[in-house]
């Protein structure tokens, strides 16, 4: 190949050659997608150009008529997808196809082992549909010109899928994108104007774009020349405008696939007309598997913003809130104007009516499957169900609606799976019972260990098992459930009912201990707030307890560990004086003897609740020589 002069050869970064070589050798066996993802990425330029022409209608350059063609050539053993859609620069190119580091490349890498690596799903969590096409080209050729620049703007791309590409500067008449894929042996069954019909029709039937193809007719007997004709594959209607008894399952499911740029079909959507004072028609969807950053808030999606058809934006996160960012799907409003910007969406009380609308309607598909199939719920929560449980602090109006879609992990079950809801607990609550009783720790089997739980095991009572970091911040924000306040077991007073027996056997114990608590307390100092007998434990001999609306120790130490500072409140210290080593350090004689034990005691209960020591090395040499003196 002759290099022109303005041409530059660029390397993949060492993650992209990997994942290439991983796309060309091992990910798909379904590998007529490829021309699904190209079509996908077409639709979305024309989309694109249709709404920057809004603002000027220069940019068709006098070739209104969008539409995505595609073509073969038998003999260059060719498949040409081109589009006159928006285009792009040469910075653009580079940025959206010469690197994938925004697709999170290397999270995509680590997903990939064993049986994984020809699971085809994976590709749509991470972005790199373009990529496909090396699965069935040994080389593909990408040349692009964004609309309204000059023909001397355009730009060419070419790659083997081998460690670099080329990029050019090229004269390109026409606008938008075309991409040209070099089959490789043995894949000639898509230079077949049949097949390439057939996934046509299968996979992009509902792109609101013409789908074209040549289309010739054959010479009269007269004659008559042959024609070649344009011809539209596809229906190139809007799905969403179709009325739902025309629209059938597996159509809805391809349309999610381009829209969400996921390869796995979707666990339920809503399709919905909406008129009165707005007017708007709402397709929304809810996967089956989590995008791999889901868990980042920074990074932007959303539901794609139609006005009278026309694409506006994608990522319009004001149309969905953030416990809900998984939700894809599209809305088409006819009340908003062309123009709209993001700064008129946040303070538009249109949009807010068409947000509440669509949040109900998500909450409505959940409670649907909650009820009528608990195993597909129960898989949509293991993938979404963290993201859900930020739903109480931010959409208070739903409040209760969300709660009743909560799940947990409990000591009813003892399972780490989170199968049980707020209305089973209160199901199975004890007579005179008015709080719902939870443990947040940092792992489940630190909060099913739990010294805190002794009392409640003890009495039969369940107790919900929080592990999740955002389990904090959830009960900080749902505080109660049908009238039932949500209670920490490790927090504030223990209330567990009036009962005059136990009443009075606490009071013996402290009284009893009341030397003892004097001094540990003089022990520990301003380390704790205060020393007091326990009604928690019956086989521990201490824990630590929180004030109410303190935040939990594994939490407090995870913040710490980011670097935030935390407020300086103390814990209280609560001893068992029915635990042998209590016992025995009430008649310790040694101050050197009780200080440290005294010390482990508090050491050893900030610990058991996910907290960090101040001197942990100070810690381990009294522990140790505490177990020499035993020893000896």
């Amino acid at each position: 190949m002759t290099v022109a002069a303005n041409a530059e050869t660029r390397g993949f970064e060492t993650e992209v050659k990997q994942l290439l070589d991983l796309m060309i050798h091992s990910l798909y066996s379904n590998k007529e997608i490829f021309l699904r993802e190209l079509i996908s990425n077409a639709s979305d330029a024309c989309d694109k150009l249709r709404f920057t022409a809004v603002s000027d209608a220069s940019l068709y350059e006098e070739d209104i008529e969008l539409k995505i063609k595609i073509s073969y050539d038998k003999e260059a053993r060719t498949i040409t997808i081109n589009d006159n859609g928006i285009g792009m620069t040469r910075d653009e190119v580079i940025e959206n196809i010469g690197t994938i580091a925004k697709s999170g490349t290397q999270s995509f890498l680590d997903s990939i082992t064993g049986d994984q690596k020809n699971d085809a799903n994976l590709i749509g969590q991470f972005g790199v549909g373009f990529y496909s096409s090396f699965i069935v080209a040994e080389q593909v050729t990408l040349r692009t010109r964004k609309a309204g620049q000059k023909a001397n703007k355009g730009v060419e791309w070419t790659s083997e899928g081998k460690g670099e590409y080329e990029i050019k500067s090229i004269e390109k008449p026409g606008r938008g994108t075309e991409v040209t894929l070099k089959l490789r042996k043995d894949e000639d069954e898509f230079l077949n104007d049949w097949k390439l019909r057939s996934i046509i029709t299968s996979y992009s039937d509902h792109i609101d774009f013409p789908v074209v193809m040549d289309k010739s007719t054959e010479p009269s007997e007269d004659g008559g020349e042959t024609v070649i004709e344009e011809e539209t594959i596809n229906q190139a209607a809007a799905l969403w405008l179709r009325p739902k008894a025309d629209i059938k399952a597996k159509e809805y499911k391809e349309f999610y696939k381009h829209v969400a740029h996921d390869y796995e079909d979707p666990i339920d959507w809503s399709h919905n007309r909406v008129e009165g004072t707005n007017e708007y028609i709402s397709l929304l969807y809810i996967p089956a598997r989590a995008p791999f950053d889901l868990y980042d808030r920074e990074s932007r999606r959303g539901i794609k913003l139609y006005v009278k058809r026309v694409f506006i934006m994608e990522d319009a996160d004001q149309l969905m809130p953030r416990y809900l960012r998984f939700v894809r799907g599209l809305i088409d409003s006819n009340d908003l104007p062309l123009n709209i910007s993001r700064e008129i969406l946040q303070g538009s009380k249109i949009i807010d009516n068409i947000r509440s609308g669509s949040v109900k309607k998500v909450l409505g598909m959940l409670e649907k499957i909650a009820k009528n199939d608990p195993e597909k719920y129960q898989k949509f929560w293991t993938e979404f169900g963290r993201v859900l449980k930020e739903g109480p602090a931010e959409d208070f109006t739903n409040r209760e609606k969300i709660a009743k879609l909560l799940r947990f992990a409990t000591t009813h079950t003892g399972d780490e799976e989170q199968t049980v809801t707020l209305d089973d607990y209160i199901s199975r609550i004890q007579k005179g019972q008015d709080k719902i009783y939870y443990i947040a720790a940092d792992s489940h089997a630190a909060a099913k260990n739990s010294p805190h739980l002794e009392i409640f095991k003890k009495k039969g009572i369940e107790v919900l098992l929080l592990s999740d970091r955002v389990d904090e911040w959830l009960t900080s924000n749902l505080t109660e459930f049908e009238g039932k306040k949500l209670q920490s077991v490790a927090k504030g007073e223990l209330d567990l009912g009036k009962d005059e027996a136990s009443e009075k056997k606490l009071e013996e114990k402290a009284k009893s201990s009341e030397k003892l608590v004097k001094r540990m307390k003089k022990t520990l100092g301003d380390r704790v707030e205060d020393v007091r007998v326990t009604n928690r434990l019956t086989d521990s001999p201490a824990c630590i307890v929180l004030h109410e609306h303190d935040m939990a120790m594994h939490m407090q130490r995870i913040l710490k560990e980011a670097g935030h500072a935390m407020p300086g409140s103390k814990p209280i210290l609560e001893i068992n004086p029915d635990h042998p080593i209590v016992k025995k350090l009430g008649g310790e004689k040694s101050k050197k003897k009780f200080d440290d034990w005294s010390d482990i005691l508090f050491d050893q209960a900030i610990l058991a609740e996910g907290g960090q020591l101040d001197d942990p090395s100070g810690f381990v040499t009294k522990l140790n020589k505490m177990l020499v003196s035993i020893a000896r």
